[in-house]
């Protein structure tokens, strides 16, 4: 074999070597540390992948494993009711973030004891047209049209199917319920999502708060909140199974549209048993971002974080404290989230957080609010609820 042969040769073998020595090295301390690989490698490496790219592949990665379940056994001061089921601790995932039910299982193990899926309509449908997502890292924000992206109703529910419940562990399964863009008919779509999903679900949520579908918020408004929350009670009476109805909201409602919304679901036929505050929003006033914030679609993130806080306080005040709620909107630490309970959360959900810190910051934000509960005197999340609204 000639010199330059030999050269070549080595020179390969040196580098399958190095690639080699490189991705056990990596594969050692992704499973030694993966808190500190996730901020210091993965992280930082999905920032440069477009967005929905980025959650499709955290997406799958969840559900194919490559994340370890969390090892953080929850305290007790962590423990609460919500509705009529007891939770190890009050750390939901939002609905977006799991559109379609496959990572359900996945989520739970990573440390969630409420995964609630969707916004699933009855009819699959693409959704708007991309790109249709925008990280906004200097306000910890993201702005999304997805515009109920969805499998539909049927290919969902067969996924569902075949999860063993057993394994959620005291876990709770919420599925959110959308209408179809080109619908004439958004009553019938919230009615059929009810009769397909009540033998699975473990609570139901109606969102008519989405910016992103075509006169969706209207449903708001007074007299076709009424309307639409005495058909689905009607039916919701009588099937075999009644999962509780939970309403989301925007948090772009007036006080006199809060109270609107107060006195339709404080009555017996058009009542629910509990509110999601808050869905995005289409407020812009406080974005540092100027590139991306003039893109239509809903804000999440640190931007929301008082404005759906203020909204818990003030739907909590309407209500009396007689309907729980569950918290949502920029809750990236346990003091946010310690925030949204004493202004009225039974339990709260994130999202934004877990694009930007993946799954560590559940673990971060079960510790540190495990300690300003016990800090503060309580024994568990229930006696702090609502203990900051005057």
């Amino acid at each position: 074999m000639s010199y330059k042969k030999q050269a070549v040769k080595k020179i390969k073998s040196l580098c399958y070597l190095t690639l080699g020595g490189s991705v056990a090295y990596q594969c050692i301390y992704f499973k030694k540390d993966f808190n500190g690989y996730y901020d210091k490698v993965l992280q930082p490496a999905s920032q440069f992948i477009d967005p929905e790219w980025a959650h499709k592949i955290g997406v799958s990665a969840l559900k194919y494993g490559l994340f370890p379940p969390e090892s953080y056994e929850d305290p007790k001061v962590l423990n609460t009711k919500f509705l009529q089921y007891q939770l190890s601790n009050p750390i939901g995932i939002a609905a977006g973030f799991d559109k379609h039910g496959d990572a359900v299982l996945p989520l739970r193990n990573i440390g969630f004891s409420v995964v609630e899926i969707g916004s699933v309509t009855p009819q699959a449908q693409d959704g708007n047209p991309k790109p249709r997502v925008f990280r906004l890292p200097e306000d910890k924000a993201v702005i999304n049209r997805y515009g109920f992206n969805s499998e539909g109703h049927d290919e969902v529910l067969k996924k569902l199917n075949n999860l063993d419940k057993s394994l959620l562990d005291r876990g709770l399964l919420g599925i959110n319920l959308g209408k179809n863009k080109l619908s004439d008919n958004a009553t019938e779509d919230y009615v059929q999502g009810i009769k397909k999903f009540s033998n699975v679900a473990d609570y139901f949520v109606i969102n008519i708060s989405s910016p992103n579908t075509p006169g969706l918020r209207a449903l708001q408004n007074k007299e076709e909140l009424k309307k639409l929350l005495i058909e689905i009670n009607k039916v919701r009476s009588s099937l075999n199974v009644q999962p509780p109805l939970l309403l989301k909201l925007a948090p772009d409602l007036s006080m006199e549209e809060m109270k609107d919304v107060v006195s339709i679901i404080t009555k017996k036929e058009s009542g629910v048993d509990g509110l999601i505050i808050s869905n995005t929003t289409i407020d812009r006033s406080s974005l540092l971002n100027k590139e991306f914030s003039n893109e239509a679609g809903g804000l999440s993130g640190k931007p929301l974080s008082n404005k759906s806080t203020e909204m818990i306080k003030n739907m909590y005040k309407l209500t009396k404290g007689n309907i729980p709620i569950i918290g949502v909107g920029g809750i990236f630490s346990g003091q946010d989230a310690y925030e949204k309970i004493l202004a009225g959360a039974s339990i709260v959900q994130i999202y934004t957080a877990l694009i930007y810190h993946g799954p560590p910051v559940v673990t971060k934000i079960k510790t540190e609010l495990a300690k300003l509960l016990a800090d503060n005197g309580y024994n568990n999340v229930n006696e702090a609820v609502g203990k900051g609204v005057k």
